[in-house]
């Protein structure tokens, strides 16, 4: 599908505030709700979006602190992590990645102690590596049109 410069100002008001009412929208972008509507259907239909969330402040509800964990699977232990790590409370999010690491998490912890029955549960499928998160430099950055 093509994004047309009024579908990435669209956009960019969703990636801002996914509750923006479509009149807003209209009124920012300069057409109407239901031309909005109707703009929006074909960008979740063309899977451009891809849901709506809620982001939730893991401090706020009891976390101390993020981090971020590497993995460098054993060898045949990479499979069988994959579908452990979708039944992780911690885990927020996961990439699988390329260099000498296979996968990266980002965890959120309720203290050290959790950090550490976090960390023995993993060393069963390989070698780890964590880093704590002292803060966010961009959080949840809107994705912009390819130039």
């Amino acid at each position: 599908m093509f994004i047309d410069e009024l579908n990435w100002k669209i956009l960019k008001c969703l990636q801002q505030n996914a509750r923006m009412s479509n009149a807003e929208i209209g009124r920012r972008v300069g057409i109407t709700s239901p031309a909005v509507s109707e703009r929006i259907k074909k960008l979740e239909d063309a899977e451009i979006i891809q849901g709506y969330t809620t982001f939730v402040s893991p401090l706020e509800v009891g976390y101390q602190f993020k981090a971020l964990i590497t993995l460098r699977a054993f060898m045949g232990m990479l499979k069988p992590f994959l579908e452990k790590v979708k039944s992780y409370d911690e885990v927020v999010n996961c990439y699988r990645i390329t260099g000498n690491e296979n996968i990266v998490m980002e965890v959120v912890l309720k203290n050290q102690r959790h950090l550490e029955a976090f960390i023995d549960q993993l060393i069963i499928f390989g070698e780890t590596k964590t880093q704590i998160v002292l803060s966010h430099v961009i959080k949840y950055s809107e994705v912009k049109p390819v130039k």
